[in-house]
This record gives structure tokens, C-alpha cells and sequence, in this order.
């Protein structure tokens, strides 16, 4: 017989079996865990708690947060997904899906310092190789997805809707008929880097310092990638627009410094002021010196610097350098970095 038609005529055979079959297939389908479950499964780096199992999850009701630890739009997230963790321990598995953004943040003693500094107490997965990312179709930092018995019930991404997500998880929760679950709808108000941003006062994005992504760079000479070059700040900013000063090596992702001392300068319009940045190796450290239109910040001074600007990065991972009050107006900020070799990846702002 021709294989080709040996072939043709076994697919028939087994066509013709799964129609009879087809409801058994079906329930032992039903039962098995879907994708973005199996995928959590089969990660092995956990914090917080012992690896869980897609079986284990799959009759639950589970909120997975993906995450990383310098977004500081996640930052902002923090504290209702830390207060959900609190209010549903009973019925509701909260999972951080750490995905890193940048390199250092693939260290994994990196993010169990970041995990202990923030008080993040759920279980925590590292999803270093983007498997469970992908698994989701994932796009963004943060990312909430509330599963119920395996079935994506609500997506949410970005900052916002907050009282939306809540009631998402108090309907899942009640019809897996898990008692006292309520109506009410926490009440929290982030503090420090966990502050709701001043969106009727943001005007400016985030901005990549690494010459890949990086927009909006106004230095007079042009941006060479990986190589040193002495760069100098033009005599006017606008709005958005960012310079650097001194020597430094624009690489991907991160722009460095060669040599003490260099400036990053940016005109911005918004009440907080982030950069990502640090020293490539924890044992070393770079002191800086922060202004705002020339002057220190005094009370407008982040959490990171004193009233004088001036502060010091110890470790990489997202520094707030400005903190002001209204009236917010076009303004220039300027940091100074006084020793040589800081990695800058990033500005954002709130």
C-alpha cells in the first residue's frame, strides 16, 4: 500500500475514534491545568513561599502581579495588591510574577533585597526567562490577571481601577463559595515611592537614558553607542528634552560614566522626579549632587537626597531624587554624579 495513503487512512481511523470519544477528551481537558498555570508550575526559583504546583492552583482563585522591582508605575500598585493579600488570606492565592526589566534585575539576590525592603510577603516567582510572560501573552509592567479555577476572569494593566480588580475578586471568590467575603473596598493611601502619581500635573514620559530607546536628547554633539565621549549640555533645555555633561560611554541599555564628575540635566514638568541607576557592583558607591533650577531642592528633595541634593547610590534600582509641592512648573533638574562609573538606565516620573 502507498504510505501516503497508509497515512491518510490512520488520521480517518483516529478522527472517527475521537468522535466517540470526544466528551471523555473534553472532561480530561477541562481538568488540565491551562497554560499560564503550567507555565507558573514549572518555574523552580520561588521567594516567599515553596514552589507551587499548576495542580495545586488550579482549583483556585488566583491574582497574578507581574512586576518588576524599578517600575515605579508598579511601585504605585504595591499597596493595593499588599492590602488584597491581607484582607482575602482566605480563599485568594496572590502570586508575584517578577519579570525583569533590566539586567540587574535578573539577580536574584537583588530582588530578595527588594522583595524584603518593599514588604512584598506573598510568594513571589522568578520569571527570569520570560516563560510565564509569554505564557500570559503578556505586554506590561504591572499586569493583573485574576484566575478562577484556570479561566482568566479579569485583566487588568497599568495603574487605575483599583475598586474594579477588588470587586472582580470578591465575585470570584464568592461563587467559589469562600465565606465572608464582603463588599467593601479597602482604603489605602500609598506613602514615599508608593504615592499615587500627580497625573493633572504630569507632563513628562518616561525617558531612556541608554541610546537604544533613549528621545528627547538635546546634548549638541550626537549620542555614539559604546563608546567614551565628552558630551556638554546645550544652553537651553525644553520641555522633556535631557543632556549630559562630562565623559560617559552610551551603551544598551544604560548610559556610563567614564569620568568623575558628570551631569545629567532634564527639563521636566511633574511633582516627582526618578532616575534607575547604581553602581555596577554593590561594593562600590557613587555620591551625587542634586539641583533644581540651579539651586538644591530643599524642601522639593526626594526621599533618596537630603534638603542639600545630596545623596549616594549604594545598589542599582530606582532612587527618588525629587519630591516637590504646587505650584508644578517647567522646571530643570540637574544631577551631578561626584565619582566615576554610575550606570544610568532611566527617568520617570509622578
Amino acid at each position: 500500500m502507498n504510505p501516503t495513503r497508509r497515512l491518510f487512512l490512520g488520521n480517518a481511523a483516529l478522527t472517527i475514534a475521537a468522535a466517540h470519544l470526544g466528551p471523555l477528551f473534553a472532561e480530561e481537558a477541562a481538568d488540565r491545568p491551562p497554560r499560564e498555570l503550567t507555565a507558573i508550575g514549572r518555574a523552580t526559583q520561588w521567594l516567599n513561599s515553596p514552589p507551587l504546583t499548576a495542580e495545586s492552583l488550579l482549583g483556585k482563585v488566583v491574582l497574578v502581579d507581574f512586576w518588576t522591582y524599578t517600575c515605579i508605575n508598579w511601585l504605585r500598585t504595591l499597596p493595593y495588591v499588599r492590602a488584597w493579600s491581607q484582607k482575602y488570606t482566605q480563599g485568594l492565592v496572590v502570586i508575584g510574577v517578577h519579570t525583569p526589566e533590566f539586567p540587574f534585575e535578573h539577580n536574584l539576590d537583588n530582588v530578595r533585597r527588594a522583595v524584603q525592603q518593599m514588604r512584598v510577603e506573598y510568594p513571589v516567582v522568578i520569571d527570569n526567562d520570560y516563560s510565564i510572560w509569554r505564557a500570559f501573552r503578556n505586554q506590561y509592567w504591572p499586569a493583573l490577571y485574576l484566575l478562577d479555577r484556570g479561566r482568566t476572569r479579569h485583566k487588568q494593566f497599568g495603574e487605575g481601577e483599583y475598586a474594579r480588580s477588588e470587586q472582580a475578586i470578591q465575585r470570584a471568590l464568592s461563587e467559589a463559595n469562600v465565606p465572608n467575603v464582603g463588599n467593601g473596598i479597602v482604603s489605602v493611601e500609598g506613602s514615599g515611592l508608593e504615592a499615587a502619581a500627580d497625573w493633572n500635573n504630569l507632563r513628562t514620559p518616561e525617558t531612556y537614558v541608554g541610546y537604544e530607546r533613549s528621545e528627547n536628547f538635546a546634548s549638541p554633539n550626537a549620542a555614539v553607542l559604546n563608546q567614551r565621549r565628552v558630551y556638554v549640555a546645550p544652553g537651553r533645555l525644553g520641555l522633556n528634552q535631557w543632556s549630559l555633561a562630562g565623559e560617559w560611554a552610551m551603551g544598551t541599555p544604560a548610559t556610563v560614566l567614564s569620568k568623575a564628575s558628570g551631569q545629567i540635566a532634564f527639563r521636566f514638568h511633574a511633582r516627582d522626579v526618578h532616575l534607575v541607576m547604581g553602581p555596577p557592583r554593590p561594593e562600590s558607591q557613587v555620591r551625587f549632587r542634586v539641583t533644581i533650577d540651579g539651586q538644591p531642592p530643599g524642601a522639593a528633595h526626594g526621599i533618596d537626597v537630603d534638603e542639600s541634593g545630596i545623596g549616594t547610590a549604594v545598589d542599582q534600582r530606582l532612587y527618588q531624587l525629587i519630591r516637590q509641592s504646587a505650584p508644578i512648573v517647567d522646571r530643570t533638574f540637574a544631577i551631578e554624579f561626584l565619582d566615576a562609573g554610575v550606570e544610568a538606565f532611566s527617568f520617570t516620573f509622578g
